[in-house]
């Protein structure tokens, strides 16, 4: 038999290259939140990947963009951490790019102080000529000398194995991190904070931009009167100012319940239990400048 391999395979890009949408399909589940905006992403998940010869652990950053406050810095701060102590790093680019733009710049910059072993993986190749995609690839390779170039579609499952095979061959021998039953280091608390999030982004849409965060104030597992466990979730969603609060619930409530049933199903998906949520809006004006729900979002 083979030896084992293991490592912590870092996943960096701009804002929207589809880093959250690659995570998810290398490890199979539902681990970071999907909406089309930026920073959908504020922490650095870890996605684990079990195969018969390697565990193979993901660190989602925060895509990289312009810091306007403190949560922004905090986010690009944990994205640039994650390269240092990265085994591999997965840069995300997007096909549709015609030059090194600043944001990819930037990245490469840091991917060169520290003499990363980086895989370029160039996205949404289904919208681009192949002379376009050559292009790129030699403009690319001629800044740096990449371990591999993988032209993907993230949303195709057919890359899957491409990319962890490759992931594979460049890792050391190591022992396996975690329980092979495990597919991500984020508490059930955590992961039911991100997909209330992520749904209150995808049904809100414009109106409501990345000003609200989510806490889980009760998880409690119980019986119903069926003998089936249930968890009771209580959540509030946080937001900037009274005229979002007014949004995210909707009229007579129907947004917010929007938002609750989505998350349930989701929730109910990934936890294999019955869900019974409560959400609740509340307006916290500062919380982006605020140190104690900030460094929530560091790298642990």
């Amino acid at each position: 038999m083979e030896n084992f391999k293991s490592g912590f395979v870092t996943l960096i890009g701009r804002t929207n290259v589809g880093k959250s949408t690659l995570i998810n399909l290398l490890v199979g589940e539902k681990v970071a939140a999907i909406a089309n905006k930026v920073q959908t992403t504020r922490t650095a998940i870890r996605g684990i990947v079990n195969r018969p010869n390697s565990q193979i652990i993901f660190i989602d950053t925060p895509g990289i963009h312009k810091p306007k406050t403190k949560l922004n810095e905090t986010m690009i701060d944990t994205s640039f951490t994650s390269l240092k102590d990265a085994d591999i790093v997965l840069f995300l680019i997007e096909a549709t790019s015609d030059e090194i733009g600043r944001g990819d710049a930037r990245i490469l910059e840091k991917i060169k102080e520290e003499r990363a072993k980086t895989i370029l993986i160039i996205n949404k190749i289904d919208l681009v000529k192949k002379e376009s995609l050559l292009k790129l690839i030699e403009l690319y390779s001629k800044e740096y000398d990449f371990t591999a170039v993988i032209p993907i579609c993230a949303n195709n499952s057919k890359y899957r194995e491409v990319v962890l095979d490759e992931i594979e061959k460049n890792l050391k021998e190591g022992p396996a991190y975690y329980d092979k039953e495990e597919y991500t280091d984020q508490t059930m608390r955590q992961l039911a904070e991100e997909t209330i999030r992520e749904k209150a982004l995808k049904v809100l849409q414009d109106e409501v931009p990345h000003g609200i965060y989510v806490e889980v104030e009760k998880m409690k597992e119980r019986k119903n009167k069926k003998g089936e466990n249930i968890y009771d979730i209580e959540a509030t969603i946080y937001c900037l100012r009274n005229s979002h609060k007014g949004i995210i619930i909707g009229k007579n409530g129907e947004m917010l319940k929007k938002i609750g049933r989505m998350a349930r199903i989701d929730m109910e998906e990934n936890f294999g239990v019955k869900v019974n949520l409560k959400t609740w809006v509340k307006v916290k004006e500062d919380w982006q400048e605020n140190a104690n729900i900030v460094n929530k979002f560091k790298l642990q």
